[in-house]
């Protein structure tokens, strides 16, 4: 299957999907447009399920927390049965800084960054860098490793910085 049009323009190849209906969208405008109109998730169709066993790798996220899309991805691609985080203060300097909700509604729809997350060395990273009490420091000595930063640059690449 290749690349889709944008269903709410229908002039821009789509970049991503509705986390809620998976309708294909171009843009933040585009996105904005389309959610003037409540969606819906999809109901899977039992074809679909007993087709494809690994039809679940795929599923939307249906996040109500714009704050919990990153955990949730990470809890769905890295570990079926996750620790509990490590709990810390969030302390932000430049409030410019925090990713916005539609940032991360397109950090969970890439399929690029979804598949990046099946790397077993990512996933290991990932949760050292969570699960640690000194996540700073943790994050600092991931940015030497290359597939995490290769995974850094995806995200931000994602949301357009």
């Amino acid at each position: 299957m290749g690349p889709r049009l944008c269903e709410i323009c229908n002039e821009t190849q789509s970049k991503y999907k509705c986390p809620a209906c998976l309708v294909p969208y171009c843009s933040v405008i585009c996105f904005k447009k389309h959610k003037e109109i409540p969606c819906a998730k999809p109901v899977p169709s039992e074809e679909k399920s007993t087709a494809d066993p690994e039809s679940h790798l795929e599923r939307p996220l249906n996040v109500e927390e714009p704050g919990n899309v990153l955990q949730k991805l990470q809890l769905e691609a890295i570990a079926p049965d996750p620790e509990s985080p490590v709990e810390r203060p969030l302390n932000v300097e430049e409030p410019a800084d925090v990713v916005q909700k539609l940032q991360l509604e397109a950090i969970a729809s890439s399929s690029e960054i979804r598949d990046a997350l099946k790397d077993e060395n990512l996933q290991k990273i990932i949760c050292n860098i969570d699960g640690s009490p000194d996540a700073e420091n943790e994050l600092d000595k991931a940015m030497g490793v290359e597939v995490f930063r290769i995974f850094t640059d995806k995200i931000l690449s994602n949301i357009n910085l």
